[in-house]
């Protein structure tokens, strides 16, 4: 008997027969209730072919998923026969609910992977066999599905097998095996078929019943990510959590992470039961006897070689309508750890069908990809081979709050490890009290023609006779000298923004009052120059109507827009994302210059 406990998911091609092969194996193996069995044989008597047990409406619960005879969200199944106990994650496999399939093989150690024997290894089959590879899942089950359907002949299956094999041997893996089944009539499901006797291995359920999954990362160390700091009272202070590798034991001394200041665990609990010691896995509060700075976030590890830094390489899945593209900034999540994030660059994404690397400067959703992520600041870490929970991560759209791709971390770059902020003793602190004033970013955004470049004009000659220290930046001047190199597209766009946000807090930190007059069109890209520039950003929104820039057409680029001669022009072609919450609104065709300019200074309060 294996009493280690087996988490698989199950995934294919639409109409593959996942839900159908999961719900035969657990009626054959009578793992249903009496009242489970009676509502399956009832609820198959409506719609079914001859009346015939429909397996798959034991997992298809969504009423969605009856109706259009495929899975949509991932249905997990908890069961176990005399030799093993089980976690079934059902999951999609039509390519709009791809985030949903990456989030059942999350969880898993080995997934079984359907395919129609009549129709031989599809995209799908590719993508999946991919994505169980990135989470981690290193144990591969091929279930050649509808062998009836194929008359059970022998060269059909081989060909297919031969066809796998191909496909998996760009994949680092430690198991596979290929069975032939059929789903709806069982064969080679529960016990072995009559029908294929040149199959000479176990069937399906025998074989998850006795295959070893168990991790070998080659690191024995101990870590723990802090989940949640408990003080009760002031007599108790415990560090809780899920211990992601090797064991730990009263006694031990431990490095917590990043500070890499040492204790020892004076005190182990699971529940409010006291132990000597508790291995990976199990979620348990830890008491030391020092009093150092944990908290939510911290990493306490013995005996093992964590990472702490800010930048690396990683293998991501993205699933956001909009596509990717370097320069976007996102919450990055680690473990316990939360923190702002910035792809930097997109090395390359992977075709499905041929595992080609593409070099690209955007991802689609549902596409695979290489890239440089940098962050806000220096995190714990470790290589995805080596910790799972301390080498995955989900990316989040820091406006909708969704989940925009899930990811491992490849490697750490040495430029970002290495790289420390330098503290000066002339700060900006200082350097305001020098010239007596609070140093700002005054953002001016708004559509071409509106006003942005004549506002930013006169505000800085008002604050300059107010004996204010200031900088101009306009859009067209920053193109012609330090941005010359970009274009248009988005991510140029993107990057364009970030260089004028880096180069507006350099000289906020001189003291300056920085005046930046750009159509800056999206919310994205204004709020991540927020973030870079932080509290001295004040956002002032150009709100002219469209109809009144097009009137003035100062440059003359709504009439080529409007001939067509320039593509992906704001208010036009590409869209203008008013902001949501500015510190100031004005409109240039209601209010003159100077009541603009007063406008700003009132709200400033300089």
């Amino acid at each position: 008997m294996n009493d280690q406990l087996l988490k698989f998911i199950t995934c294919g091609s639409v109409d593959d027969g996942k839900s159908t092969l999961i719900g035969h194996m657990l009626y054959d193996a009578k793992l249903l209730f009496a009242d489970q069995k009676r509502a399956l044989e009832l609820d198959s008597r409506v719609g079914s072919a001859d009346g015939q047990i429909d397996y798959s409406l034991l997992l298809d619960g969504l009423m969605a998923e009856r109706e259009q005879g495929i899975t949509i969200d991932v249905a997990y199944r908890y069961f176990s026969t005399d030799n093993r106990s089980f976690i079934v994650a059902d999951t999609p496999g039509h390519e709009e609910y791809t985030r949903n399939m990456a989030v059942g093989a999350s969880f898993a150690s080995l997934s079984v992977i359907l395919v129609d024997a009549s129709q031989g290894v599809l995209i799908q089959t590719r993508r999946h066999a991919r994505i169980c590879a990135l989470m981690g899942i290193r144990h591969f089950v091929f279930a050649v599905n509808k062998m009836d359907l194929v008359d059970y002949r022998e060269e059909p299956f081989r060909k297919i097998e031969k066809e796998i094999k191909i496909l998996m041997s760009e994949f680092e893996y430690e198991s596979l095996r290929i069975i032939p089944v059929s789903a709806t009539k069982g064969d080679n499901v529960t016990v072995k078929s009559e029908r294929m006797p040149w199959y000479k291995s176990v069937p399906l359920l025998q074989y998850l019943e006795t295959v070893d999954v168990s991790e070998r990362t080659g690191r024995t160390g101990f870590t723990m990510p802090v989940q949640r700091v408990c003080r009760p009272n002031h007599e108790f202070r415990g560090f809780q959590g899920q211990i992601s590798s090797g064991t730990v034991s009263v006694g031990d001394e431990i490095t917590v992470y990043p500070s890499r200041e040492k204790a020892k665990v004076t005190a182990i609990l699971i529940g409010e039961k006291a132990v000597e010691s508790a291995e990976k896995g199990r979620s348990v509060t830890l008491q030391l006897d020092t009093e150092i700075d944990i908290s939510r976030g911290c990493v306490i590890e013995r005996e093992y070689d964590l990472t702490v830094g800010s930048m690396f390489t990683a293998h991501i899945l993205w699933m956001d309508d909009k596509s990717l593209s370097a320069g976007r900034n996102y919450l990055l999540k680690l473990g316990t750890q939360q923190i702002p994030a910035t792809i930097m660059n997109i090395q390359n994404k992977i075709d499905v069908n041929t595992g080609e690397e593409i070099y690209t400067d955007s991802v689609s959703k549902n596409e695979l990809a290489n890239c440089e992520i940098s962050l806000g600041s220096k995190i714990v870490f470790d290589r995805f081979e080596n910790n799972r929970e301390l080498g995955a991560f989900i990316l989040i759209d820091r406006i909708t709050n969704s989940t925009a791709a899930c990811g491992v971390v490849k490697r750490a770059l040495q430029r970002g490890k290495n790289l420390t902020y330098h503290a000066m003793d002339i700060n900006k602190s200082l350097r305001e009290t020098q010239m007596g004033q609070k140093a700002r970013t005054i953002w001016l955004t708004g559509l071409s023609g509106a006003g942005k470049s004549t506002v930013a004009n006169a505000l800085e000659k008002q604050l300059f006779a107010m004996g204010r220290h200031t900088m101009l930046l306009d859009g067209d001047n920053v193109r012609l000298g330090l941005n010359r190199n970009l274009g248009f597209s988005e991510p140029d766009r993107i990057e364009n923004i970030r260089r004028i946000a880096e180069v507006s807090k350099l000289m906020n930190d001189a003291g300056l009052i920085v005046i930046t007059s750009f159509i800056s069109p999206l919310l994205r890209d204004r709020r991540n120059a927020k973030e870079i520039i932080g509290e001295n950003f004040f956002e002032v929104y150009v709100n002219t109507p469209l109809e009144e820039c097009e009137r003035r057409d100062v440059k003359g680029l709504y009439k080529l827009a409007r001939a067509g001669e320039i593509t992906d022009f704001t208010g036009i072609s590409s869209p203008y994302e008013a902001p949501e919450h500015p510190d100031v609104t004005i409109d240039t065709s209601v209010l003159s210059i100077e009541q603009c300019v007063e406008t700003i200074i009132k709200a400033l309060e300089i």
